[in-house]
């Protein structure tokens, strides 16, 4: 596979050659944790990559629900990529400032929601600036464009599946959460969680995949990592985080190495965590 993929991750000079092309939308789809002490929208609003709109992962999310942005119905979505003016016949770069950690979120989104042509961009905000790369801070302008969209339910897991596949064993579960929330040997960054992880679950920390400049690994050293971490790729895979965020990198990853056979469970181990009545490990996997 090419570096550049338009159906997965773009590199920063792809970006800049496309910047001025008609049926683009840029995306910022910065998120941070609660307690990093940081705005994404504050930031967004005082600097980013020409013509990009803000995507707020929270409030394009299910409000129904008490666990933090799980998927929004279909309906909300198109609502809000309406008012985005993204819809059908665009190419979508999604990006962040952290590198490569939210707008993977989004990446899988819009795949849910059956929309392919989306990117990450690879290295995200950090890389395009430390290149000197232009920014601005003027709001885009938006025009309605119509999208069409056909929701992929193969690519969701709930609680319930997650439960089955731990048992069976039909699924790999893997889980993208650092090693020492995996092990359960610290406490959750959200208050009220136990600590552990889905019991025959496997653990590749997100960041694992991603080189010192925050750009993703090659598709053979991706591929390494899994098989190191004891991931039987032959397996359909359920990609599970703290709040089905990371997981999302894992599944970009996946997609990387050919392998589409790939569901984030959404509700992750803020609703494992909380259950009392589910099994809990500790430990090494």
């Amino acid at each position: 596979m090419s570096q550049d993929d338009p159906k997965t991750l773009v590199s920063t000079a792809w970006l800049a050659d496309h910047l001025k092309d008609p049926d683009l939308r840029i995306l910022d789809a910065t998120w941070f944790m609660p307690d990093a002490g940081r705005d994404a929208r504050a930031e967004y609003d005082a600097a980013h990559i020409p013509g990009a709109r803000f995507f707020d992962i929270d409030e394009v999310s299910d409000h129904r629900s008490e666990l933090p942005h799980m998927a929004p119905s279909v309906e909300k979505f198109l609502s809000r990529m309406r008012k985005m003016g993204v819809g059908d016949g665009h190419q979508v770069v999604v990006y962040d400032s952290l590198g490569l950690f939210s707008a993977a979120r989004v990446w899988w989104l819009f795949r849910l929601m059956g929309k392919m042509d989306i990117a990450v961009l690879d290295g995200g905000f950090p890389k395009w600036q430390a290149e000197g790369r232009p920014v601005e801070d003027l709001p885009p302008v938006v025009r309605d464009r119509h999208m069409t969209v056909r929701r992929q339910n193969q690519l969701v897991k709930d609680v319930t599946q997650v439960a089955a596949a731990s048992k069976l064993g039909d699924y790999v579960i893997i889980d993208a959460r650092a090693p020492e929330r995996f092990r359960g040997e610290v406490d959750e960054p959200r208050p009220g969680l136990r600590s552990g992880h889905i019991p025959n679950s496997r653990n590749v920390f997100f960041k694992d995949l991603l080189n010192p400049d925050g750009t993703m690994k090659d598709p053979d050293t991706l591929r390494a990592v899994f098989e190191a971490a004891g991931v039987d790729l032959s397996k359909p895979a359920i990609l599970s985080c703290g709040s089905g965020v990371t997981a999302s990198v894992l599944a970009l990853a996946l997609e990387r190495m050919g392998k589409s056979d790939h569901a984030v469970y959404d509700g992750s181990w803020s609703e494992w965590g909380t259950f009392h009545d589910l099994p809990i490990a500790t430990g090494d996997a």
